[in-house]
């Protein structure tokens, strides 16, 4: 295979010590308000706005740059009911048969159940697909590599994204989620790796109380 062309590195500025303290301040704090809902307003979002937060998530880096991720954002009223039949239908399955008593103990103080109404009221799900392996255009077939790690990552920089556009998210991962296969017509290259609902919160909408683990407990400098 070819080596990649190289080009200059664009668009990099090395920043005054003062101001990569500041900015790395300010931006910890915008993202340490970021809070996941479970209410959602059905208020329309820009398809606009969607779609530069999926470009965004699509920049993150990956495996070879093979870029082993498919985003399918879903908005119509009939598909979001679909899902949301399929992930309650697996959730019964979880509350009442799959969880540990263990589990079960731990989710208590956030108060979820299997009822899942979200899935139908946000305007947007983005459903975030693992590509397991390529598919070349001879129909061969590309190996990928570090699939959860460059799916993982990409996620993380969607939430990041959608927090930046003023809206509200929630991670959603219903087990199992082969269900999302059917419903949206993916390959079976494809692995359900997440649903992103996205949002503007509900009107009075609350959060619980939770903290962070501090720095020196998820840090250790050496």
């Amino acid at each position: 295979m070819a080596k990649y062309q190289q080009v200059p590195l664009q668009g990099y500025h090395e920043l005054p010590v003062e101001e990569m303290i500041q900015r790395s301040q300010d931006f910890y704090d915008f993202m340490r308000i970021r809070r996941t809902v479970r209410d959602f307003s059905d208020r329309l979002v820009p398809q606009e706005v969607i779609e530069n937060c999926i470009k965004t998530a699509g920049t993150a880096p990956n495996g070879a740059n093979l870029q082993p991720w498919h985003f399918v954002a879903v908005s119509d009223p009939l598909v979001k009911r679909a899902i949301r039949e399929g992930a309650e239908a697996e959730e019964r399955e979880f509350y009442e048969r799959r969880a540990t008593p263990e589990w079960l103990e731990a989710l208590a103080p956030l108060g979820t159940d299997a009822q899942k109404p979200f899935l139908e009221t946000a305007p947007y799900l983005i459903v975030i697909f693992a590509q397991s392996f390529g598919v070349g255009g001879e129909g061969q077939k590309i190996h990928h590599y570090y699939v959860q790690e460059s799916v993982g990552i990409a996620t993380g920089m969607l939430i990041t994204a959608v927090h930046n556009a003023g809206l509200v998210s929630l991670t959603h991962t219903p087990s199992p989620m082969n269900f999302l296969n059917d419903i949206l017509n993916r390959p079976k290259n494809e692995r359900p790796y997440l649903i992103l609902v996205v949002g503007y919160p509900a009107e009075e909408v609350t959060v619980p109380v939770i903290n962070k683990k501090k720095l020196d407990e998820i840090v250790t400098f050496v």
